[in-house]
């Protein structure tokens, strides 16, 4: 399946899960107010950083190794899953010990523990849908997201409307990880030919976690540098706290699902343009980094001029004080966006041990700044750690991506500005009729000056937009 067809069918479902989540984070502030969505917030966020120790980086070679050689795919995936099954358990009781040494109250530690069975769930669930990443097939990933959230919002907003509990609500997400466990085992089985049984190869243990030692790695700084902020202003900021920021992040975070659907479809693809083809591997980055500019930069500077009207039409007048970090976390997004393309064809080119090096650098700086921001300055501290971490990574990899290929600086420099230019134009309209024209409306309004006005000034080309009709099955 092409790269093309794989991107429209993992890009549908995101657009899809991404609107729902929208709409049920929203539905969940409204109802229960910034206190208790921020203990939300923090068991979901507090159990994705133990995630990694189920994971262990292994999810990345199956799809990496499987992706070049089909004939391993039985022995990687069988070793795999039953290494995963062994970690949960050392893996829950980690959990157990650290919230409990950590002093929280009985009611935010029984959300833990309903949120460690989500963060399991979701574990084995990543590991089937690497091996169908891995054989270029992502149209059954893409059902089992949509089925996924349309199940969590359906039965989620039945609780919210009613009881309103926020046990119930995580329970709810542990049952939708629990169909979607099932689904996606059953048709990974059904798709690879794979019968599943548990096995332990030394060997070929020993091998694999030397070479997915890298990724766990950088499994590690990732889970941390993403949520430490949240688990540092419950402790030092307070439950309140947490919620304000917490949503503005959501907002931001829930955008990710665009350089998501690249990365899921260009990196079975780099992996294999590495071994036979470093002018495609070239073609391939330079056109990721391009597209996702062109998408990246005005969603930040709209967010920015729209972010008052999105946080209280969404999420109530409760959440004003979501603006502020919803206008600085707007401006990591274009870090994020790009770095997603860069990581892939660092760890597609076997040197994820760099990547894991630019990862440590910048979670040690989040951690850093977030320990001395938050406590003065709470939700702008949190913000600020997240952009300038943010931009040192980016920064980090394309250097080291110049050592993989040599893509054309100069090209990419001449589309940022572009972008950069268009964007602040958009931006002072935005600005100007967001008082006059309903937010809502703005939106397509903006996009459409955007794309016009970036076209005429040769930031995209008919090319590129042959390709993206292509995607979606437009010829």
């Amino acid at each position: 399946m092409s790269i093309a067809k794989n991107t429209a069918y993992i890009t549908l479902a995101f657009i899809l899960q991404k609107i729902l989540a929208f709409v049920y984070i929203a539905l969940i502030a409204r109802n229960i107010g910034p206190e208790l969505i921020g203990k939300y917030f923090f068991a979901l966020s507090f159990t994705t950083v133990f995630s990694i120790f189920i994971d262990l980086g292994l999810s990345p070679i199956l799809i990496r190794e499987v992706s070049k050689y089909k004939e391993k795919a039985k022995k990687y995936f069988n070793n795999i899953i039953t290494l995963k099954l062994i970690f949960i358990v050392f893996t829950l009781i980690a959990i157990f010990i650290t919230i409990n040494l950590m002093g929280y109250d009985s009611f935010t530690k029984n959300l833990v523990y309903i949120a460690s069975i989500v963060m399991f769930l979701d574990s084995l669930t990543l590991t089937f849908y690497a091996l169908l990443r891995s054989h270029q097939i992502l149209k059954f990933e893409a059902w089992g997201i949509i089925l996924y959230q349309l199940i969590t919002v359906i039965l989620g907003g039945i609780i919210v409307l009613t009881v309103k509990s926020i046990p119930f609500l995580i329970a709810v997400l542990a049952l939708s990880s629990f169909l979607n466990a099932t689904y996606s085992f059953t048709v990974a089985k059904r798709v690879s030919g794979i019968k599943f049984r548990l096995t332990l190869d030394k060997k070929f243990i020993k091998y694999a976690m030397l070479i997915a030692f890298p990724f766990f790695l950088a499994g590690i700084f990732n889970r941390i540098y993403t949520h430490i902020d949240i688990i540092l202003l419950s402790k030092l900021a307070g439950d309140a706290y947490v919620g304000w920021y917490g949503v503005a992040n959501k907002f931001v975070f829930a955008l990710q699902f665009i350089p998501s659907a690249f990365v899921a479809s260009i990196y079975p693809a780099m992996s294999n343009y590495f071994e036979h083809s470093k002018e495609k591997l070239q073609r391939t980055f330079e056109r990721s980094m391009i597209y996702l500019m062109i998408i990246s930069v005005p969603i930040c500077f709209g967010a920015i001029a729209l972010s008052k009207e999105i946080i209280t039409s969404l999420y109530g007048v409760e959440f004003v004080n979501s603006v502020l970090p919803l206008n600085l976390l707007s401006i990591s997004l274009i870090f994020v966006f790009l770095y997603f393309p860069v990581g892939s064809l660092l760890n597609a080119s076997n040197r994820q041990k760099r990547n894991t090096a630019n990862m440590g650098i910048a979670m040690i700086i989040n951690v850093v700044l977030n320990v001395l921001l938050i406590p003065k300055y709470t939700l702008v501290g949190a913000a600020v750690a997240s952009i300038v971490s943010q931009g040192v990574m980016l920064g980090l990899g394309l250097y080291y991506a110049n050592t993989v290929i040599k893509y054309n600086k100069r090209l990419l420099s001449i589309r940022l500005v572009q972008n950069v230019i268009t964007a602040s134009l958009m931006f002072l309209i935005v600005v100007f009729l967001r008082d006059i024209i309903s937010w809502i409306l703005l939106i397509p309004i903006a996009g459409i000056f955007y794309m016009g006005f970036l076209f005429a000034i040769g930031g995209y080309s008919k090319e590129d937009v042959q390709s993206v009709l292509t995607s979606v099955g437009i010829k």
